[in-house]
């Protein structure tokens, strides 16, 4: 453990704003959320949505104003315990001033009523959120997407239950993150009703409406489905068709699948790169070939339910955490199943990475750097040096008990390294501090 790793930031209380370090913008003090219960009306020609969105959330001290994060849309009701509140706009947070205060450590209710057409949140990483497809819609919400949608304490350590009705046109097919409870048929509409009861924060809610056919991929060891488009089903057939065996490998190395089923789904539009979500993964169709090229992108999401979704970060500091285990996960794979070693793939990265730039710290790569190549490679490069040190016996039930013992919590570097020399039983220091906390490129791993 360096003794430069920082603490993760929370959400300071009675703040408009989260203190996270590099998206201080999104999330809000004062409160946890437990429960989002959305009730959407989609119509996919004109991008229409109408929703209402109750929050059910504990305040952490006594509140007489509240904000949400929240981009786009007419509001027609804000309402506080069923009392109608005061309420403003400033970019996109949504400020609350409720008829009554809340007093401290005392569950309340906001009842939010809204509509318009949503758009993506503009970013630095681009446009982010709801958007339109050809012929239909997909969210992807990291890291800032959330509020394009609904209402919501959009950071990663505020973690709740959810409950989402999703009304469209019955000729599409809408998929959201969570087990899907009831679909009722009324004319021309379906409501599509999901409950996702793990705790999950906003930015891994996701919403999928498109014209697709389902397709069954394995019932054990968990139930996989995909919905994809009826075109791309023979090319999807051969790319996910080992789908099963990655599921089963991966929980041989990370313990068992954290959610009740995982869902793939296909675009008909093309995707610059996959996205995921809580228990699920969306990628475009020029990730389906039918020739298995994108194989190593399945198992990156796949193993991102694991590191990401499960175990999430506790602020955006954290995010090799997420991106360094998916990309070690693909070398794994690759192990596994008698292709290139785990070792290789590092000596090539490594090899590569050597050619610099390296102006990185993978522990805390500043937010323009978040989803930078370097930081997915040499997070890998970590694990594969730690791997090296503690040798097979010790490094995989290591990362077995780690993704287990912390499942569905919030997690940072300090937990990760300070679990880590206690499960090992010794120091670790020089090869963290070597790793996540200087930019030079430390000596490959011995093989």
């Amino acid at each position: 453990m360096s003794p430069k790793s920082p603490r993760p930031a929370v959400p300071t209380p009675g703040a408009d704003h989260s203190t996270d370090p590099y998206l201080p913008e999104h999330g809000n003090g004062g409160y946890q959320v437990e429960h989002y219960a959305l009730d959407l009306d989609y119509r996919v020609g004109p991008n229409r949505l109408a929703g209402q969105a109750s929050l059910t959330a504990v305040s952490t001290q006594p509140l007489s104003r509240l904000s949400l994060d929240l981009s786009g849309f007419r509001l027609d009701r804000v309402a506080v315990d069923g009392r109608a509140a005061k309420f403003t706009r400033t970019g996109e947070k949504l400020h609350i001033r409720p008829a009554r205060p809340v007093p401290v450590n005392t569950r309340f209710q906001v009842d939010i009523r809204y509509a318009g057409n949503p758009a993506p949140v503009p970013g630095r990483w681009g446009d982010i959120g709801w958007d339109e497809l050809t012929n239909g819609s997909l969210v992807a919400s990291q890291p800032i997407g959330a509020p394009s949608w609904f209402p919501c304490n959009d950071h990663p350590s505020d973690r709740a239950s959810y409950r989402i009705a999703v009304t469209t046109d019955s000729p599409y097919s809408v998929q959201v993150t969570g087990n899907l409870v009831s679909r009722r048929r009324r004319a021309s509409t379906t409501t599509w009703t999901y409950e996702r009861p793990e705790p999950t924060p906003s930015y891994l809610m996701s919403v999928q409406i498109g014209q697709y056919d389902e397709v069954s991929l394995a019932t054990s060891p968990v139930r996989q489905r995909a919905a994809v488009p009826a075109r791309l089903r023979k090319p999807f057939g051969r790319d996910f068709g080992r789908q099963e065996q990655i599921m089963k490998t991966l929980e041989g190395y990370f313990g068992p699948y954290p959610f009740g089923e995982y869902v793939v789904v296909v675009t008909d539009d093309a995707l610059d790169d996959p996205i995921e979500a809580q228990g699920m993964s969306i990628f475009g169709a020029n990730h389906v070939d039918g020739r298995r090229t994108y194989e190593r992108l399945a198992v990156h999401e796949l193993a991102h339910q694991w590191f990401g979704n499960s175990l999430t970060v506790a602020d955006w500091r954290q995010i090799w955490l997420n991106e360094g285990f998916a990309t070690y996960a693909e070398w794994l794979w690759s192990e596994a199943t008698g292709g290139r070693s785990a070792a290789a793939h590092a000596g090539e990265w490594y090899d590569r990475l050597s050619a610099g730039p390296n102006d990185i710290l993978v522990a805390d790569p500043g937010v323009d750097r978040m989803f930078d190549p370097q930081l997915y490679k040499r997070g890998g490069l970590t694990l594969h040096a730690l791997r090296q040190r503690l040798g097979d016996d010790r490094f995989f039930p290591l990362v077995r008990d780690w993704a287990t013992m912390r499942r569905h919590s919030p997690v940072t570097t300090e937990q990760f390294t300070t679990f880590t020399e206690a499960h090992a039983g010794e120091s670790l220091t020089d090869l963290f501090a070597a790793w996540l906390w200087t930019k030079p490129l430390p000596l490959f791993p011995a093989r």
